[in-house]
């Protein structure tokens, strides 16, 4: 496959092989968009102007607080509480439509500056992915893979019809189903095996609980394609 500079951001999570390639993709755009809000782009009027007024979710909340950059998330949180005084809280203004508040309540309460961003971001990726998906040599790294979560499984299917041709997209269909549908079964397998070791008859020094024990952290990742929180 020959590598562009599209192209490069793929190859290397392809390499990786280490869990659900496009949960790494989304993971990457979350830090790099995480890291550049909290940093020097925090005091930029146009990016501010973005997040006054989209807010953010409480997963990408939680990211910024743990960047530890208090200052920075302290003077988001400012400007964006004196927005919402300011557009939703205040008396009617003249000529203000009946709902604008409400519409405006709704609309925050359902956007994320991070979000907003990611999701950009993804669309790009998703079609380099599957114009890569062409490619023999990407088909077989895809094959390696972990797996595929089931929320990505999901979107997978339902976008792939729009990149791929009928002969591209069966084969696409199947070896995500496989890589899907495979570690579905190991996962069941070993959250039956961490249950089981609970029985009376399976304790003592010498309790074998093979790879068991991680078993609900991964069973959780792979239904919800996110880490417990």
């Amino acid at each position: 496959m020959r590598e562009s500079i599209l192209t490069i951001p793929i190859s290397e999570i392809m390499e990786e092989s280490c869990g659900c390639p496009i949960c790494t993709m989304r993971d990457m755009l979350e830090q790099r968009t995480v890291e550049y809000i909290m940093g020097a782009a925090m005091m930029e009027p146009d990016v501010r102007i973005e997040t006054n007024k989209l807010g953010f979710c409480s997963e990408h909340f939680a990211m910024m607080k743990a960047c530890k950059n208090r200052l920075s998330l302290a003077l988001m949180l400012q400007t964006h509480l004196q927005t919402l005084n300011e557009e939703i809280f205040s008396g009617k203004k003249l000529f203000e439509p009946k709902n604008a508040k409400k519409k405006k309540l709704s609309e925050v309460n359902t956007s994320c500056f991070v979000c907003s961003k990611v999701d950009w971001g993804m669309e790009r990726l998703l079609k380099t992915f599957f114009e890569c998906y062409k490619d023999a040599s990407f088909q077989k790294q895809l094959r390696e893979q972990k797996y595929i979560c089931l929320p990505h499984y999901d979107m997978l299917m339902e976008q792939a019809p729009n990149y791929l041709k009928k002969e591209e997209l069966e084969l696409f269909l199947s070896d995500i189903k496989k890589l899907a549908g495979e570690y579905a079964k190991v996962l069941y397998d070993d959250v039956s095996h961490y249950c089981s070791m609970y029985d009376y008859r399976n304790t003592g020094a010498d309790a074998d609980w093979g790879t068991s024990r991680d078993s609900i952290e991964r069973a959780i990742k792979f239904l919800t394609s996110r880490e417990e929180m």
